[in-house]
């Protein structure tokens, strides 16, 4: 699930500041290549596709908002039967965890033209029926601020590489658009809500989740939402009892992994 978007936008590229050359996409495909990125899971969704997504706490998984729709219809999907498959890699994850709420950005709308605003706001966070504390996934931490010209990195699942992460360890910030963060990082259908890293200080911390892929300039580039203050207001609505709680499903059951959906090729602005 990943919106597939001709942006007719100019943006200042950072003046006067080096920039590092991008990074190829490298498989995460062995333990060792894993170790400490375990927190980043696959979304399955209710057999219909996946997403990306990243825990934040141990019951708490940050991803797109978009990803909680049914592309065809435009309905909310039933959340009780999304998966979390923390660190899956190769048939095997570290822990699978169901989903007991979720929330969106109170100012996400799904329907209607896809444009800034929504891709801003296209953040969601998931509140799974049991923590996750196994020793192995550790949470990251999340920082409010990317700007232009920061080097960042990705890790995600995408079409054709669904059995296990990928990892672009330099990719750049290339503006800010409307809270909207425009890089250069190589992402495609199921990148939908992964993790884009800062990792100022030697820490890794979210500064944005994958929302769209685009055109700008003629250039490919990845559109991400802009954290600021979105964490704590999607906490407090946990907090207040917002989202549908669902019974109790037997973590037994496994959801099965249809192929990503492409969605219609929607403009910012009519050519």
């Amino acid at each position: 699930m990943l919106h597939r978007i001709v942006v007719l936008v100019s943006f200042l590229f950072a003046a006067g500041i080096a920039q590092a050359q991008d990074t190829m996409l490298r498989r995460l495909s062995t333990g060792e290549d894993s170790k400490g990125w375990e927190a980043v899971g696959r979304l399955d969704l209710a057999g219909a596709g996946f997403c990306t997504g990243a825990l934040i706490a141990p019951d708490l998984v940050l991803t797109a908002a978009h990803c909680l729709f049914d592309p065809e219809s435009g309905n909310r999907i039933d959340q009780s039967r999304i998966e979390f498959q923390a660190g899956m890699r190769n048939g095997r994850a570290e822990a699978y965890r169901w989903v007991r709420r979720a929330v969106v950005h109170p100012s996400y709308r799904y329907d209607g033209p896809v444009s800034a605003e929504r891709v801003r706001n296209d953040l969601a966070l998931l509140e799974l029926e049991q923590p996750i504390r196994n020793g192995t996934v550790t949470p990251f931490k999340v920082a409010r601020v990317a700007r232009p010209g920061d080097q960042v990195g990705v890790v995600s699942y995408a079409q054709n590489r669904a059995e296990a992460p990928s990892m672009q360890d330099v990719c750049r910030v290339k503006g800010r658009q409307q809270g909207v963060l425009v890089m250069s990082c190589d992402i495609d259908f199921g990148s939908s809500g992964s993790p884009v890293f800062s990792f100022a200080g030697g820490q890794k911390r979210i500064v944005s989740v994958i929302s769209a892929k685009a055109q700008a300039e003629g250039e490919r580039v990845a559109l991400g939402s802009q954290i600021d203050g979105s964490i704590d207001l999607l906490r407090s609505q946990l907090a207040n009892g917002v989202g549908i709680l669902k019974p109790t499903i037997s973590q037994a059951r496994r959801v099965r992994v249809g192929d990503a959906r492409e969605t219609s090729g929607a403009k910012f602005l009519k050519q």
